[in-house]
Formats: structure tokens, sequence, C-alpha cells
């Protein structure tokens, strides 16, 4: 182990620092980098053995502190706890490296298959011209052979029968002969005039090759260079079916065996019998197979068929890989047996009951009792309206306006906002919150710095307005590039970011003026896509924002605070980290209500949101698009009938949940106690996942919950209008982050997946900072105005934002002078009447 920390090679680097060194992105190149690591950290040794029966937590703390350290600092501590941090960082190295390359190769394979969609699409623009040729060449013919022009007809052009004599009938005959002859040789010359039969023939089989969907028999061509480290890496990496259904499996063993061949067919025979395809579409196994030699295989389109499928049942949990975290969450579920107390405490806390039976039947009730009362009150609905044809429509509400005392006061507190600098704002809050005592070595040991709350205060500082160490040293008197990058790497990790933010919160909850913006019951989650380096393993063009990076994806407060942040790629459905933000919630807040955009509708996230006790309520777009679920197929109803499918196709399989309830409490106890995390079985949880029966049960309860949801959407208005605020204040946030992080231009300048998911935290500490000051800016200029006679409501405070920008200064030289100056204690106080709003939001 300890030869890990010796430094050697033209690189000059230690072997400590190979085991940290982040995936890059999923180049060819990289991809067999990303082997070679895997093969190196499986030498140094059997973790697996070497760490047994240590709890997982334990091994994920040392790993932490391990990598938060450098070769000369490990170098100081005793030999037994030198050894026990490196083989824990080993050990995560191993799964880590396990969990990269799996992902490489998913995203290798994603892009080939993006490859050949935009090759068929090309395919079709350049046959276009060939096509229109060939219905011209067609017109023709048709013209020319025409059956109506090949009957007799007399001089007024009317077709006439056929003469009585027998001489008059052979003339008409040789006469119609003699016609349809030249009309064949008017096509034929038609034919040659578009090049040749021959010719002709080819384009028709070059059109009908591309005629669909077809993709498939073009993906084989983009392999030829990622074939050989693909099979290295699936010889390297040991799968397992989840299921009993092998069958993707079977086919990469049979793929593996004829790896060598150079013949273009193989048989399809493995182990004695035909190689079962049914897992592929109909249109990969038309690829794999030629008619014309019944029982063999297209061996370079079948080798792209079993990488393909590999990687979507990868995506989707249906095979695992030993050894890996993200690609086997199942082994992280515990055993029935091991659910007993546990299972107990999390219904408590949840309100969930306690047995199969009785889960179904509240679920069941609440989607009928939901669905009748939606029924009974659509006379006084005056937003739904369904029409004599049964097309149902939602009338567009109005925003509430602002009254003219509200906007006369926020003017009036704008002008007398006092002027602001960044720094100085997260000094007075470090000195008032003391957040900044979260931080420091990963040891738990002293800092041993001369000055740790100004240098945690200029680190944070730094990290949050997106400033690189080396600008910061520059613009910063007294700090150098290196000393903030050591402190950024070696003392503020993930965790202690998140229990400084979690300080400034509580903070937060103490002031009398955030009663005025809500009640903390609530939280609303969405994104804004951020900039990165391109050479990592996360970063993703987004369809959704445009760019190419990854996305801040925070948790808002319906008092405007970010409650958890992380930074997420582009490529994931942002739903399957809806429910993390709370779950790894640690401030006295609690929300149980959770808003998103539409990206929240996904019925494994409803039910995840259901398991975990939380309310989840998506703004909802195009609602008549979504589908209503019958609580059973005789269900009607005499109003909202036409609501839900007619042929009794949708109805919930109660059955089904209640056969696979054991399977969620598992999941919901894994959850609660850390040991999966829900952003990983979300991702694996998608809509492909139609052999996963735990995936089957998560999308029943989440049809079931969201149909509860969708009823209540278009039955309450004040409903709506909550969601359409809470909504508005994220994106309000995610506007006012940009603002703050405004060095770099915007651009996270960091490839490590852990340092830009710092950055992203850095900057909610910061806003969260700014937003607890201007509270208390606002507090203060608010009982001036009262002190000069100003009769000041909470409805009227309502109507002001903490996220003011004005009185901020960001730009010009940052003097360390404000870290020296103790601000007086404040007041979390204020003389005005909350009472109000708080029964009218108990009202809605």
């Amino acid at each position: 182990m300890q030869a890990l920390l010796e430094v050697g090679g033209l690189d000059r680097k230690s072997g400590l620092n190979r085991l940290k060194k982040p995936a890059k992105r999923p180049s060819w190149s990289h991809l067999k980098e990303q082997h070679k690591q895997l093969q190196w950290v499986d030498g140094l040794g059997d973790t697996d053995t070497w760490l047994e029966g240590i709890a997982p937590g334990k091994i994920a703390d040392f790993a932490a502190e391990a990598g938060a350290l450098d070769a000369a600092e490990l170098r100081d501590y005793e030999t037994g706890k030198l050894i026990a941090l490196l083989a824990c960082l080993v050990h995560a190295a191993r799964r880590r490296a396990r969990d990269d390359l799996s992902e490489m190769f998913c995203k290798r394979v994603a892009a080939k298959l993006k490859n050949a969609k935009d090759e068929l699409e090309e395919i079709r623009k350049q046959q276009q011209a060939l096509v229109e040729r060939m219905i011209g060449t067609y017109r023709t013919v048709l013209e020319r052979i025409d059956p109506a022009d090949l009957v007799p007809r007399g001089a007024d052009g009317v077709p006439v029968p056929f003469p009585a004599g027998k001489k008059a009938r052979r003339r008409t005959a040789r006469a119609l002969a003699a016609k349809r002859a030249a009309a064949l040789a008017l096509a034929q010359t038609a034919v040659q005039s578009s090049g040749s039969f021959a010719a002709e023939f080819a384009d028709i089989e070059a059109v009908a090759a591309h005629h669909g969907n077809n993709h498939e028999v073009l993906v084989a061509r983009f392999y030829k260079r990622d074939r050989a480290p693909m099979f290295d890496l699936v010889g390297t990496l040991e799968f397992e079916a989840v299921s009993e259904d092998r069958r993707v499996l079977d086919a990469l063993a049979h793929a593996r065996v004829h790896q060598s061949a150079t013949r273009e067919y193989i048989s399809e025979l493995y182990e004695g019998q035909p190689l079962d395809l049914g897992f592929a579409s109909q249109n990969w196994q038309r690829a794999v197979r030629d008619r014309r030699r019944p029982g063999m295989l297209d061996r370079r389109r079948f080798e792209t068929l079993v990488f393909t499928y590999l990687a979507e049942h990868l995506r989707t949990g249906d095979v695992a890989i030993t050894g890996s975290d993200t690609f086997n969450w199942l082994e992280q579920l515990p055993d029935w047996e091991e659910c007993g107390p546990k299972l107990a405490q999390l219904c408590e806390e949840t309100g969930l009951p306690d047995t199969a039976a009785g889960f179904t039947a509240a679920l069941r009730e609440r989607l009928e009792r939901t669905a009748a009362e939606v029924d009974s009150g659509y006379p006084d609905n005056a937003d739904l309206v369904i029409d004599e044809n049964g097309v149902p429509v939602l009338r567009k509400q109005r925003a509430k306006g602002v009254s003219a005392m509200a906007e006369a006061l926020e003017a009036e507190v704008k002008a007398r906002m006092p002027e602001r600098t960044l720094l100085g704002i997260l000094s007075r809050t470090a000195y008032w919150v003391e957040w900044w005592r979260r931080f420091g070595p990963a040891s738990g040991s002293d800092p041993k710095l001369k000055d740790p709350f100004g240098r945690y205060v200029l680190t944070t500082f730094v990290g949050g307005i997106n400033m690189t160490f080396a600008e910061a040293a520059r613009h910063i008197s007294g700090v150098s590039a290196h000393e903030l990058g050591a402190l950024t790497n070696r003392h503020l990790s993930v965790d202690k970011i998140n229990e400084a933010i979690t300080d400034v919160v509580n903070a937060f909850m103490r002031l009398d003026l955030v009663k005025a913006w809500g009640d903390g019951t609530s939280v609303a989650a969405d994104g804004t896509q951020m900039d990165t380096f391109i050479d990592n393993l996360l970063a993703e063009s987004s369809i959704r924002y445009g760019g190419f990076g990854g996305i801040a994806y925070h948790h808002i407060s319906d008092q405007y605070i970010a409650l958890f942040s992380r930074f997420v790629p582009c490529g994931v459905w942002e739903a399957v980290y809806i429910i993390d933000g709370l779950l790894k919630n640690a401030s006295e807040m609690k929300p149980d209500t959770i808003h998103a955009d539409t990206q929240g509708q996904s019925f494994p996230v409803f039910c995840l949101a259901h398991l975990m006790g939380f309310e989840l309520m998506p703004r909802i777009r195009n609602w008549k698009d979504r589908t209503f679920y019958r609580p059973s197929a005789s269900a009607r109803y005499r109003h909202i009938d036409v609501l839900f499918d007619q042929g009794g196709r949708n109805v919930i399989d109660w059955r089904l949940i209640e056969a696979h309830w054991r399977d969620l409490m598992r999941v919901s106890i894994a959850i609660r106690e850390g040991t999966l995390a829900s952003p990983l079985l979300l991702r694996r949880l998608g809509s492909n996942s139609h052999r996963n029966q735990i995936y089957r049960a998560f999308r029943e309860v989440g049809r079931a919950v969201a149909t509860v949801q969708l009823l209540k959407c278009i039955s309450d208005p004040s409903l709506r209008r909550r969601v359409t605020a809470a909504t508005n204040k994220v994106k309000s946030f995610n506007n006012f982050t940009d603002w703050l992080a405004f060095c770099n231009g915007g651009v996270i300048a960091e490839n490590d997946p852990v340092e830009q998911e710092k950055a992203v935290k850095l900057t909610s500490l910061l806003a969260n900072c700014v937003i607890f000051h201007t509270t208390l800016d606002l507090m203060d200029v608010v009982r001036e105005l009262q002190a000069e006679g100003w009769q000041i409501t909470g409805e009227d405070l309502a109507a002001i934002s903490p996220y003011l920008t004005d009185h901020i200064m960001r730009f010009g030289s940052y003097a360390t002078t404000e870290l020296t100056a103790r601000p007086d204690a404040f007041d979390p106080h204020l003389d005005v009447e909350f009472e109000a709003e708080d029964e009218q939001r108990a009202k809605a």
C-alpha cells in the first residue's frame, strides 16, 4: 500500500494520484485507458476480502478522507491508519472504475446508434431526388401502358365493341397488338432513358433497404474501431441477470465464442439450440438474419445487436455488474428478514399502512375518493368544461395582481436598500451564523491555519462567484492560487458544504419576514444548464437547455431559500433527482410537498414520492394528453367519465401492487437507510425496464398517484396557482445564481465530478448568504418605514422577493478588510401581522 505514495514515471505522479484520477469523456482512446485503469486497480488486491465485515459507510468515510489528502500528508499518518485509509480508497477506486467503464460503454453505444440514425436521415435526404425521379419514370410507364388506351374506340373517342365480322375482328386485333407493342416500346424507352433496367432495379433496392425506421442495418459500420476494446471490456467485467431472463447474456456469450471468427456469417446454434433473440426488436432480428442463409447470423450485425441490448439492459437494471455501485443496485436492497423494525419506523414516519393489503386498500380508497369528489364537484367547477362532444377544456387563470400599496412599498424598499459587497455579505453572515466552522481537514483535526475564518470565507467567495484560483490571486491580496486550491480540495468537502448551507437555512427560518413568503412546507425543484470543460464523463449536450456541460439542480423552499443543490448530467432525466433533495435535506425546514416543472411527470417518481411520504405535484401541461386510470373496470362517473379510457384498458392492477409490496418496502427502507440512492434507483427504473418486476410495481403505484394528482390539478384552481408560483420561484433562483456566478463566462473550469459538485454547492451557499443578508436589510428598511408611519401588512411584504441585486456590488477590487469588521447581532423579529397570510395558506 505504501508504494502508492511513491512518486515516479515520466509524469512524476504517484499511484495515489492515479487512484483519484476522474474518468474522461467517453472517446475510443479513453475507453481503452479506463479499461487499463480497471485492470490496474484490480491488480492492487482483493479489497472485498480485506474489508469484509466493515460497514460500507465507514469504508466511504475513510476513502473520502484519503481522497482529500496528497501523498506527502498521508506519509505523516501512522502505519495502521495509513493502510486502512489506502485500502478503503483502493476499494472505492475499484468500484468507481467499474462504474465509469460501464458508463463509458453505454455512452459509446448510444453514440453509435445516434450515428446510424443520422446516417439514415442523410441517406433519406440523398434518396429524395432518386425517389422523385423513380416516381416520374413510373408515371411515364403507366401513361404508356394505360389499359384504357388499348381498347377499340370510335371517331369520337368513345370505346366501341369489337366488330362482328371475322376479318374486321382480325384487323382490329392486329391494330391493338401493334398499339400494345408500341406502348411497351415507349415504356421500355422511358426506363432506358432513366439509365437501364438493372440500374432501376438497383435504385429500387437501395430505397427499399431504408424505407422504414431501420437504422439497425447501418450500426455495424460505426463499430469497427470500438469492436476490440468493447470485447476486452465485456471480457473483464462480470455480468449477471437480475431475473431468470438470460437471453442477452446468452447472446453475449455466443458473440464471445465467435469473437475471433473472420467469416461473414456464423451459426445461430448456442449450446445445441437456436439462439433466442426475442429480446430484440423485429428490425434488429431482420437485420442479423438472411433468408438466403437459414440458421445463420450476420456476424458483424449480431455483435452490434448484442452490444446495443447489453447497454440497454445495463441502463434499465435488467443486467447487473458484479463489484459495481451504480450498475448493481439490487445488491444494495436489504433482505426481507432484515426489514422488521425498520418497516415499522418507515410506516410510522410516512403514514403508510404496514401490510400489503392495507397499503393497497389505502391507495385504492384514495383514488376512488378523489375521483368521486372531483365528479361531484364538477357542476361547481367553473374552470373545467366538458363540451357536448366530450372534449374537456381547462380555462386559463389570470395572474393575481399586486396592490398599489405593495408596488409603492417595493419601490421604496429598493430605493433604501444599503449598498453591499458580496465579500462583505459573506463575512457578516459567517460572523452571525458561523457556517465557516463546518469546514476543515477530512480527519476532523484542527485546520492549522493562521486565519481559518478569513481563509474559508475567501475560498467560499471565490468558488461561489465561479472565479478561478489564478484570477482570485490577482484580484485579492494576501492569497495564492495554490492556497485556495488546497483549501477547496482538502477542507471543503461536498458534505461539509451541505452542512454550511443547512446552518444558513436554519438561521434564515428564525427571521419573521420569511413568514410572508410561505410556511416552509413546500419546495420546488428545477435545473439550469452549466457549461463545463468537455473532457469528463458527465459533460453532455443538453436537448432541453442547449449548450454543453451539466445541470445545476436546485430545491428551493417556498420561502425562497435553497435547501439542496447538486450537479447532474444533461443526459439524465431530471425527475430522478426530485426526491433526492428532500431526502438529503438536513435543515429544520421539513417540506412535505414538492413541485416541479413538467420534467417531474414520471410514474416511478410519483411512486417513490408516495413511498417516502411526500406529495409530488408538478406543473402539468398538455394535461389532456395524460392518461387517467380507473380504480376498477366497472368504475363510472356522471360528469368526468370522458376523462378516462372508454375501452376499459387503463385500470390499476391492484393485485400486482399487493404482490410486490415487499419489494416496494425493501426499496423504501434502503433509500431511507442511505444504502441505495434514489437517483440511482429511478435511473434504472426507466420506461424500458419491462423485465424488471420492481419497475412494474413502481409504475402501477405511480399511475394511481399520478391520476390522483391530475384530478386535483384540474379541480383546484388554488393548487394550480401554488404550483405556478413555486416553479416561478425556482426559475428566479436559477437566474439569481447565474447573476452571482458571473466569472469565467459561467463555465465550471473543472473535469472532476466532485469539484463540479462543489462549484454548484458553493454558489448555492453564497446565494443563501445573500438571501439571508438581504432579508435582514429588508427588515431594517421596513422598521424605518414603520417609524415614519407606513402601515405595512404581510400581504404587502409577500410581493417583495429577496433576490434583489441592485444594491450589491459584484466587481472591482475585493478588499479583505471587510473580513475583520465584526457586525452587531441581527434582530430576527419584525412587528408585522403575519397570521392572516398563514390562515389564507391554510385555507388554500
